[in-house]
């Protein structure tokens, strides 16, 4: 029994030698970070979720989630809305997701139609709903009001940092720097035609057709004439709003107006192919918005800017699955693959223009290039003022109350994920009309 116990003991020991050396042979402060978890001091992490051995990751288990989609329109008809529903069959098949998991909702009108649906999305057991149409908003916090163990994520709202709703969330991406880059193509367009003597420099105007006065297309269609003018000094711009979202008539008969106002370049902030058909019809280049419109246009079709929505979709989900809080105001870019652009179509565009649209991605990226630098534009024939403010938590009066120039930029969806920006710079006419 003695020598039973001795061997024990000596066995324990040997125990002990052995822990002890593999700890003095770690760091004392290394952090172990597998993505998820984090174990720091040599205490061991809660770990409920299965470890990939091969790339060290935490595989999230979403047996238990159930995701509702609201979208303004169907994908069929809607290029906004199908940009939507690729994202959602991305995530969809990247996650796993059975197709009981998902539930889409098409063709929800900006109206009460649009929280009956999410109540719908509630009862059916959705532990997250998403909507995709700036007009949803006002009802999906109505039902996040009333429904607080739901995670209710909207697309293009400007209201969750004023609401503070712990479950209401706003997200976006930084279109305006796609739409930038989309500028740059448009801008190399022009110049070829100027080259090829179809006009001169001082009658190169763009056209652009957008669907309200809103600050979100303001902000896209500064930043796309901030990016031609970049490369065309001398260009110029007239915008056309429909007052509709999705209007494939008016959308069309906008661009046909824009053209024959002299227009040499057409592109859109609005969700219909009407703008692209009738650019194809007249012989007159075009950029788009969220689809590469090149079958539409093979021969006037140059490129699209559009948000690629996994990359947030992904996000919520994975939030809610670890128990973690979504971002109140979530905006991606061009690092986190949310801002895209669609191929170009290199038999329309101008001779350099991947190298130029390369060189702008990775200056982007590198933090080098901000679209509204101040040094870039003015209004009114002035420089905007270092203590220019902005209505960036929205009330009733849209009172401006956030300094938004930075460093000698506007710092747009810095604040807030929705853009602020809502300013006519001089070189651009945009007439509200009715």
């Amino acid at each position: 029994m003695k020598k039973t116990l001795k061997i024990l003991a000596l066995v324990l020991s040997l125990c002990m030698v052995v822990a002890c050396f593999a700890a003095c042979n770690n760091d004392a402060d290394e952090t172990l970070t597998d993505g998820n978890v984090v174990a720091t001091d040599g205490d061991a992490a809660d770990v409920s979720e299965d470890v990939s051995a091969d790339a060290g990751e935490v595989a999230l288990d979403y047996s238990d989630i159930k995701v509702g989609f609201i979208f303004l329109h169907a994908p069929t008809d809607s290029t906004y809305d199908k940009n939507f529903m690729n994202a959602v069959e991305e995530v969809q098949a990247t996650l796993g997701l059975t197709n009981d998991q998902v539930i889409v909702m098409s063709d929800i009108a900006e109206s009460e139609a649009c929280y009956e649906a999410a109540m719908d999305l509630v009862d059916q057991g959705c532990n997250i709903i998403f909507g995709d149409s700036f007009g949803h908003e006002d009802y999906l916090i109505q039902a996040a009001q009333e429904c607080p163990d739901v995670q209710f994520c909207h697309a293009t709202g400007d209201s969750a940092l004023a609401e503070n709703i712990p479950n209401f969330h706003n997200a976006f991406a930084s279109i305006y720097e796609g739409r930038y880059v989309a500028g740059i193509v448009a801008g190399m367009k022009i110049n070829e035609m100027i080259e090829n003597g179809e006009f001169t420099a001082e009658e190169a105007k763009m056209g652009y057709v957008g669907a309200f006065p809103y600050a979100e297309v303001i902000s896209g269609y500064t930043s796309f004439y901030l990016g031609a003018r970049s490369v065309c000094p001398t260009v110029t711009m007239e915008v056309k709003y429909t007052n509709s979202w999705f209007d494939i008539d008016a959308e069309r008969t906008q661009a046909i107006a824009l053209i024959e106002s002299g227009c040499k370049l057409i592109s859109q902030h609005a969700d219909s192919e009407g703008a692209p058909k009738a650019c194809e019809e007249y012989g007159v280049p075009n950029v788009a918005y969220n689809v590469n419109t090149t079958d539409m246009g093979p021969t006037t079709a140059l490129i699209s800017s559009k948000i690629n929505w996994a990359p947030y979709m992904t996000y919520m989900i994975d939030c809610v699955v670890k128990g973690e809080a979504i971002d109140t105001d979530w905006c991606g870019g061009f690092n986190t693959g949310s801002v895209e652009l669609t191929e170009l179509n290199t038999a329309v565009a101008a001779e350099g223009t991947q190298e130029a649209i390369d060189a702008a991605i990775a200056a982007f990226k590198a933090g080098e290039l901000h679209v509204y630098d101040t040094a870039t534009f003015t209004v009114n024939g002035e420089a905007l003022a270092e203590d220019f403010q902005a209505d960036v938590v929205p009330d009733a009066a849209y009172t401006p109350d956030t300094d938004v120039v930075l460093d000698g930029y506007f710092a747009e969806s810095e604040f807030r994920s929705a853009p602020y920006f809502s300013i006519i710079i001089d070189g651009i006419t945009a007439v509200v009309e009715g």
